[in-house]
């Protein structure tokens, strides 16, 4: 039963960064653009978030976890929304290839958060001495009195404000999406630009909005990652292919958040399964921790060959679209 109760704390800390960086991409491709900088996004937006509590808390002279909590938010989603707003202005402004500008955005995200991680552990003293516990703890904060219940309190409220910020943001957006006007409309910009342009939608404005938006939510996986996950310290590379398995996953939610919540869970479970399993060697290890990427290329291939409407991308998704074209 502990053993139980261990795997499945792990694996929703392990997706919760999953889960927000797919429910930020849903959004952007819901107006017709794949973003695939998302992995990009997530390194910028947690160095970006370790860098405003490392230098709140190294200048103020007494200070608190909920400011520094507030500084390393935001410094993360302004570093996302920059990303987004980068990556937008490439694709809808000047109609550059998205998949390139997505790529690069990755190859740039990843160096970013290397390069500044690195330069942050140098001016704390030297690798690993990187100290941002008092905002770390904040994040890591539990609801009182109801973790500490039994079984029930361990399952449910054992976790840092930003995992249940993820759950509800996948449900709000749900609900956005299907029973919201803005929400229908960028549905149909998705599916159609020209014709939304036409019925007098700001076809523009709702990318960038969808695209910078969508970015910021995946940034805070990133950030989840960084400071509740790791406790607030930095190791290069060491997001792994959480943002690759955030894009993958928007295709086994089918493009609805609230799926995600359980796809998320899904690939968390499987990316730690291999240390809970007993018996197996290093060779097994290995071909376990395949796993979740056997099971994209399987949801892939599923997807593929789904004929009905509701299963399938927005209709416009990765073309670049200019009025004068309709």
């Amino acid at each position: 039963m502990e053993i139980i109760l261990i795997f499945i704390q792990k694996a929703i800390g392990q997706s919760t960064s999953i889960l927000l960086g797919a429910t930020g991409e849903i959004i952007t491709e819901k107006s017709g653009n794949l973003n695939l900088g998302v992995p990009g996004i997530m390194y910028m937006s947690g160095i970006a978030g370790l860098m405003g509590a490392f230098f709140y808390e190294k200048a103020a002279v007494d200070p608190s976890g909920f400011i520094g909590l507030i500084v390393s938010m935001l410094t993360a989603m302004f570093a996302a929304a920059i990303g987004g707003g980068i990556y937008g202005f490439l694709t809808i402004s000047l109609r550059a290839n998205q998949n390139v500008v997505g790529l690069a955005l990755t190859t740039f995200g990843v160096g970013f958060g290397n390069f500044f991680g690195g330069s942050i552990s140098k001016l704390a003293g030297g690798v690993g001495q990187i100290s941002v516990a008092t905002t770390a703890a904040a994040y890591r904060a539990t609801i009182p009195g109801l973790s500490e219940l039994p079984v029930i309190g361990r399952l449910f409220f054992s976790y840092g404000f930003l995992t249940y910020l993820a759950i509800a943001l996948a449900i709000y957006l749900t609900f956005f999406l299907s029973r919201t006007r803005k929400g229908l409309n960028l549905r149909s910009i998705g599916e159609s630009p020209a014709t939304a342009d036409a019925a007098g939608i700001n076809v523009r404005l709702y990318k960038y909005l969808a695209t910078v938006f969508g970015s910021v939510i995946s940034g805070l996986g990133g950030l989840y990652f960084v400071m509740e996950y790791l406790g607030g310290t930095w190791t290069n590379n060491g997001f792994g292919d959480r943002g690759w398995l955030a894009i993958a996953l928007v295709i086994l939610a089918l493009w609805r958040p609230v799926n995600a919540i359980w796809g998320s869970f899904l690939f968390g479970s499987l990316f730690i399964l291999y240390i809970y399993l007993p018996g197996l060697t290093r060779a097994t290890q290995e071909l376990v921790k395949m796993l979740p990427y056997v099971v994209t290329i399987l949801v892939l291939v599923i997807t593929s060959r789904r004929n009905n409407l509701e299963s399938q991308p927005p209709g416009s998704l990765g073309n670049p679209y200019f009025r004068e074209e309709r």
